[in-house]
């Protein structure tokens, strides 16, 4: 089990400096972005009825809801008719879809996000509002930071996802067995943050996108 952080012992907030990279990271790869992102929504588009992109209500710093964006990896409609968290098995994810979410190329999008300062390149994933009354007072202390593209929670996640599979309630799975680990690793980077740290996160997620576990 992971320790967790103990609230007196995070960081007060997100500071100038790394909004300032996140700023500089998002021009500079948006850019480069383009092309790939084109490429992959035509993709997505030609294998599977729909727009390319999925927009989805997230919790963000100050618990302020924000739109985050993706590359579609679902049939539209989907999280209408099912639960909002899914295994990798899930029989709404499309063939595509599958290969987005296993490499994280989904997440693209989100230099946008970035840019707008809704959320930040390295820190805890903003959370879907349904799963947020299962927090405990030290897990909303999370709220008080920028969210992450990548985080180590949303890594942790990414690995076990084939947990939620064969499951009548893929949601109540999610509580029990991965949620809690999950902010607890948040908590644990926050009490940590440094440069240090969120390079091997970076190199984590790079491992993620190439296929190396």
């Amino acid at each position: 089990m992971v320790e967790r952080a103990p609230a007196d012992r995070l960081p007060r907030g997100d500071t100038a400096s790394r909004r300032a990279v996140d700023v500089v990271v998002a021009l500079v790869l948006l850019p480069f972005l383009l092309v790939l992102l084109v490429l992959l929504g035509l993709l997505v588009r030609c294998t599977s009825r729909g727009p390319a992109l999925y927009r989805q209500w997230r919790v963000g710093r100050g618990m302020r809801p924000f739109t985050i964006l993706k590359l579609r990896s679902m049939r539209v409609g989907a999280d209408r008719t099912g639960p909002a968290v899914c295994g990798a098995a899930d029989p709404r994810v499309t063939a595509v879809g599958q290969w987005l979410r296993r490499t994280r190329l989904d997440e693209l999008p989100q230099v946008v996000n970035l840019l707008r300062g809704e959320m930040t390149l390295i820190g805890p994933r903003p959370e879907v509002e349904r799963f947020l009354p299962f927090y405990t007072p030290d897990e909303l202390r999370l709220l008080d930071f920028r969210p992450g593209i990548i985080g180590p929670g949303a890594l942790y996640a990414a690995r076990h996802c084939a947990e939620l599979d064969g499951t009548d309630s893929a949601e109540t799975q999610y509580v029990e067995r991965q949620l809690h680990v999950k902010l607890a690793l948040d908590l644990a980077y926050l009490r940590d943050r440094r440069p240090a740290t969120d390079l091997r996160l970076l190199a984590e997620a790079a491992g993620t996108v190439l296929g190396r576990r």
